[in-house]
């Protein structure tokens, strides 16, 4: 498979999305020899090789497949549907606590992913025809959207933030909820729903 110039650049200098970027001190620096292998890996089951968001991203028929990433502790494999595959090495995990489709595979030296390279093809494998399947990822949609009270109280405030809040993708709310809720003190509760008041009536997400 032909190497993207782009990733060429990435293992030489970094994603670019922080001033570390292009030093020494770069994260991707600590796992070159990581990130290398596991391109290799990733290359040999027939991906397209592209760089999106700053790091190397895979893909099939232009849908993103699966990323590479480097962090402080650790590197990854990252799979777009991860939820869909069958752990049957139980090696996945959650890329944080309030993830629900994504799912990664951590690596913190070579050994490690020479010993486990054969189980890192299967997943990928599996990933790829998830992807050719056209699977989609279904998730409960507002069963599992716990409001918080102050939101609560701002929609009887406000009848037509809550009317645009339904509206918003089960995706788009979720984000807003989670943001919402994580403050301990309800006056900073408050405090961000406020500040996110407009966007929700113009039907765009936190992260629009």
């Amino acid at each position: 498979m032909k190497h993207n110039s782009n990733v060429d650049l990435y293992l030489a200098e970094g994603c670019g999305r922080c001033s570390l970027g292009g030093t020494p001190d770069c994260k991707v620096h600590n796992w070159t020899k990581e990130l290398v292998t596991l391109r290799e890996i990733i290359q040999e089951c027939g991906l397209d090789e592209e760089r999106k968001w700053g790091v190397p991203c895979y893909t099939l028929n232009g849908k993103n497949v699966v990323m590479l990433s480097a962090l402080k502790n650790f590197c990854t494999i990252s799979f777009m549907k991860g939820m869909l595959l069958t752990d049957k090495y139980n090696l996945l995990q959650k890329p944080g606590e309030n993830s629900r489709i994504g799912r990664i595979l951590k690596f913190t030296s070579i050994g490690d992913i020479i010993t486990q390279r054969e189980f890192i093809k299967d997943y990928i494998f599996q990933a790829i025809e998830i992807e050719k399947s056209g699977a989609k990822v279904e998730l409960n949609t507002k069963d599992d959207l716990v409001y918080p009270e102050e939101l609560e109280v701002r929609f009887n405030d406000n009848p037509e933030l809550k009317k645009s809040f339904e509206k918003l993708s089960p995706g788009k709310q979720r984000g807003y909820i989670i943001h919402f809720s994580s403050p301990k003190q309800s006056k900073t509760r408050y405090s961000r729903i406020d500040k996110q008041i407009e966007k929700i009536i113009q039907g765009k997400g936190f992260f629009d």
